[in-house]
């Protein structure tokens, strides 16, 4: 085998290694980049759970001091609706966060 042989079998498995490598590479930086996508949404969907908490709160406080009612129950129209809205956004949360895991 000639050198000029030699130099080409090694260039070509050199080339075949990088090849390799820049698959693994870019596999991985889009694992990331999913990985950051549901990081995001997770963040997002905890911050419109704090919101509708604290509408929820805002909605109790009005019901007893400026509308005078001494008791609250789950069935009322604006607690139950911001209630289910809440279950729903920890759905979404826990759904995104075993993404996530997986």
């Amino acid at each position: 085998m000639s050198f000029g042989d030699k130099l080409k079998g090694y260039f070509g498995k050199g080339m075949e290694t990088t090849r390799d490598l820049m698959a693994k590479a870019g596999a991985k930086a889009q694992d990331l980049g999913e990985k950051g996508v549901l990081k995001l949404e997770i963040a997002q969907l905890q911050g419109q759970v704090q919101k509708l908490l604290g509408r929820l709160g805002s909605e109790v406080y009005t019901a007893f001091v400026d509308k005078g009612i001494d008791t609250i129950s789950f069935s009322d129209p604006e607690i139950k609706a911001l209630i289910d809205q809440i279950a729903d956004l920890k759905k979404s949360i826990e759904k995104r966060e075993n993404e996530l895991r997986n």
